[in-house]
């Protein structure tokens, strides 16, 4: 009857729900999340090198391995 009808139509929003707004933004929070993560490592990282007084260039070394190598290749420039 009129409440399984209900419950089918509410099971069926919910799967488009699911499947064309919460799994995209969940992907895009789990991108931000990595990205802010080694924001963060490379950040101790630098800043642990440059107290014991590591040389720059090799501390920028020590930094672009962190990064992927596209990115690396823009960091150069």
């Amino acid at each position: 009857g009129p409440g399984m009808a209900v419950a089918l139509l509410t099971t069926f929003y919910g799967s488009i729900m699911a499947n064309l707004v919460f799994l995209p933004m969940a992907g895009k929070l789990k991108v931000r999340s990595q990205e802010e993560v080694l924001i963060k490592e490379l950040t101790i990282e630098g800043i642990m090198s440059v107290q014991s007084g590591d040389n720059p260039r090799i501390i920028a070394t020590k930094l672009k391995a962190f990064i992927s190598p596209k990115l690396r290749s823009k960091v150069s420039k």
